[in-house]
């Protein structure tokens, strides 16, 4: 039988969980939830998920995830679908309990909330949640920190919690990618270019006087975008924090994503879906990845099945990858000028320091556009002016 967890203890795990999922929750707003606690009657503990709500969410979307969040932890009970990854058994939190626990363990002990200048000093110094004055590097408290959260740091050790940020340089990007020129034309009122041979033909009705011009403007068109995420066992540290990524451009431009390791998977409409759970479903979908890498095999499955008809010049495809590949060095090449065929252009991120040494990869340079580190958001935001 696991012993039961002490209150600060199931609120800093409730708190992980809430920056699992992206939220901004830290020292600070885990000081809030006690307080709060504290502040309400024992026969009224359920409504603290009120409360709580009001301090965690800090937007339309932190808004509509905390039901299922604050369901999952204090009541997994009532949740339907729910998946079962250990076979521990988990003590029961009762929110009634807690509250108890916390009048009886902390009450007088915690100064109370006073409006002015010392609201910010008296709401960090609850005993439990306090950070160590020793514990490394300044760490996130409530989305804010004393360094950049996502710009130096790696991805792997890149934090939920900074999610927002992640979102925010994708819509930029996106807005590069939107709405590109073509040498193609259409019909526009307020057009700078005149359709002679329509003007005309339109003025038959009119006794060849042209009274209806027709004007005519330069066409554009969204770029397709298309990501490709190696998931290989080489891989296993950046896949899922590429995944990520890629989820956000799944939002912000519409992209298809598709994971690889010896095969090819569409993971597209899972990313689409603002729940909790999406992870644990992108998980079920690559199961079994973790293996070797046919990149070029995957590759030919992507342009030949899944893209055939939607490869064109206004195509972008990136593959995040680190290069190693089991099939013939060569074939890779072959592929990726078919991509190119399409008249796709190609962007190869990559994680290491250095790009990618392998044989097939150095045949097909130049076939690729561009290589890009993507080991932090700093490199993907310097990357941001070179997308186009």
């Amino acid at each position: 039988m696991v012993p039961a967890a002490s209150p600060l203890e199931n609120i800093a795990g409730f708190a992980a969980l809430l920056r699992d999922h992206g939220m901004k929750v830290g020292i600070a707003e885990q000081q809030a939830f006690v307080r709060s606690a504290l502040a309400l009657p024992v026969e009224r503990s359920a409504r603290v998920d009120a409360a709580w709500r009001a301090i965690a969410c800090h937007d339309v979307r932190d808004w509509r995830r905390w039901p299922e969040l604050f369901q999952r932890y204090w009541h997994p009970q009532r949740v339907q679908g729910s998946v079962r990854v250990s076979g521990r058994t988990r003590p029961a939190r009762d929110m009634r309990q807690l509250v108890q626990t916390l009048h009886d363990s902390l009450g007088d002990s915690v100064p109370r909330f006073e409006p002015g200048a010392r609201a910010l000093d008296t709401a960090l110094d609850i005993p439990g949640l306090a950070e160590p004055e020793d514990a490394g590097p300044p760490r996130a408290m409530g989305g804010a920190s004393r360094t950049e959260a996502l710009l130096d740091r790696s991805l792997s050790e890149w934090l939920p919690q900074d999610l927002s940020q992640l979102e925010t340089l994708a819509e930029r990007i996106a807005r590069r990618l939107r709405w590109r020129l073509t040498r193609r034309w259409r019909d526009h009122p307020q057009g700078a270019r005149l359709d002679l041979r329509r003007t005309l033909r339109a003025s038959l009705k009119t006794g060849g006087v042209p009274l209806a011009p027709v004007w005519r403007r330069p066409r554009r068109e969204q770029p397709r975008l298309f990501i490709l995420v190696d998931v290989s066992r080489s891989m296993e540290t950046h896949a899922q924090l590429f995944l990520r990524i890629a989820r956000a451009f799944v939002g912000a431009a519409g992209a298809r994503v598709f994971v690889f390791h010896t095969r090819l998977a569409e993971v597209t409409p899972l990313l689409r879906r603002d729940s909790a759970a999406v992870q644990e479903k992108v998980n079920a979908v690559t199961a079994g990845f973790g293996g070797g890498t046919r990149i070029a095999t995957s590759l030919a499955d992507f342009h030949r099945v899944h893209a055939r008809a939607q490869l064109g010049r206004a195509a972008r495809v990136w593959l995040l990858s680190d290069g190693f590949d089991a099939d013939p060095a060569e074939q890779l090449a072959q592929e990726l000028a078919a991509v190119r065929g399409h008249g796709a252009r190609i962007t190869w991120w990559h994680p290491g320091v250095n790009p990618p040494h392998s044989a097939a990869v150095q045949q097909a340079l130049p076939l690729i556009d561009r290589v890009v580190r993507l080991n932090s958001l700093r490199d993907l935001a310097s990357a941001a002016d070179l997308l186009h």
